[in-house]
């Protein structure tokens, strides 16, 4: 009888407290419908001397359970956390590695910026520092200051020129709103760096972005999320996309900040017009194939990208940022149930596409080198 292949889930956890424990749950789940050994670990459940890993699977009814298992083929790395311990774990060369390590979001920006195959779609973006908002508020009469670490849509900032008057937007670590008008860019200045210093989330810096004129609908922003994964024969290709829709006032579209999520074509359709819509789908395809590709090129192995993709009242599309290790919830808020299972399924088809392979040659990932 043939053994099953064995995929190993990295990810934080304290006690039995996971990070994103819904999806892992339901990941974990995929794979063994799949007919995979599935199970998820940390950075602690590691034996090396006996060569088998202390693993978590959800019990019936709720909750997991935990055992001995054995060394895993592939690893699907989802650890949020740069801690020591995990970063020591990720560049030992134990394990066989589905997706490789990836940079801090300005370096990936920094990167894609100097690219020539990609560039056109980069807004133009640099690390804050005094003095940067005053002479990016020259070029551009929007901007966005935000973390340099992923937040959920929290500690973003949106300042906007209103007549000689300036708008300032956002919401706070705690998703607290905030709305005020200043009378010029000194004060905008001013206030940005009480911002940034209240704002800032461990030693993350913040960056300081070209604003894109994203109201396709009045007083709302709507963006792309879209995903793109490798398939089970290790080919990327575009698993789906959704526009997400903020709520009235807001400076993001960020579901955890009350937005929707609706149809790409429909409302690509409804706002630019029925011949319009497929061809800002295509753009939006080509720049994640595109993306896709370069990075892989930069950190090697990839499994799968989360492009935040911004369409403007013109029509065209700009990247807003890549998340290499992205949710999917988009799809399920959607409605859309066929893509969201698919969005869980395919790392673990990857995974398997890999074991299958005998990749077990441990390929030589390349460490962050950006």
């Amino acid at each position: 009888m043939r053994q099953k292949q064995v995929i190993g889930i990295l990810t934080w956890r304290e006690g039995q407290r996971f990070s994103e424990p819904d999806y892992l749950r339901r990941l974990v789940k995929a794979g063994w419908k799949l007919g995979a050994e599935v199970y998820l670990f940390s950075h602690q459940d590691v034996n090396t001397k006996e060569r088998k890993i202390k693993g978590f699977t959800p019990k019936v009814g709720g909750g997991w359970e935990s055992k001995w298992f054995p060394w895993p083929e592939v690893v699907i790395d989802r650890y949020r956390r740069r801690v020591p311990q995990y970063m020591r774990l990720r560049h030992s060369g134990l394990f066989d590695f589905a997706n490789s390590p990836f940079s801090k979001k300005w370096r990936v920006t920094k990167l894609l910026a100097e690219d020539q195959r990609v560039s056109r779609w980069v807004p133009e973006t640099h690390v804050y520092k005094k003095g940067k908002v005053m002479a990016m508020l020259r070029r551009h009469p929007l901007l966005y200051i935000k973390p340099g670490n992923g937040t959920g849509g929290r500690s973003i900032l949106k300042v906007a020129a209103v007549g000689k008057q300036y708008q300032l937007q956002g919401r706070d670590k705690q998703y607290g709103k905030h709305n005020i008008r200043v009378e010029n860019a000194v004060a905008v200045e001013n206030w940005v760096k009480r911002w940034v210093t209240k704002q800032r989330i461990s030693d993350g810096n913040f960056l300081v972005q070209q604003g894109l004129d994203l109201a396709l609908i009045p007083n709302r922003v709507a963006d792309v999320r879209l995903l793109i994964q490798k398939n089970e024969e290790g080919v990327w290709d575009v698993t789906g996309c959704a526009v997400r829709m903020g709520t009235s006032g807001s400076a993001t579209s960020n579901l955890h900040g009350g937005g929707k999520a609706i149809s790409f074509p429909q409302f690509m359709a409804k706002r630019f017009g029925e011949e319009s819509a497929p061809r800002i789908q295509r753009e939006c395809h080509t720049m994640a194939h595109q993306i896709a590709q370069t990075l892989e090129e930069k950190f090697g192995r990839m499994m799968e990208f989360g492009l935040d993709i911004g369409v403007d009242v013109s029509g065209r599309a700009w990247l807003i940022e890549v998340n290499p290790k992205p949710g999917r919830e988009v799809f399920r808020q959607m409605g859309d149930r066929k893509t969201y299972e698919l969005a869980i399924e395919r790392p673990i088809q990857f995974a398997l596409q890999l074991a299958k392979a005998g990749s077990g040659k441990q390929e030589k990932q390349r460490k962050e080198v950006v």
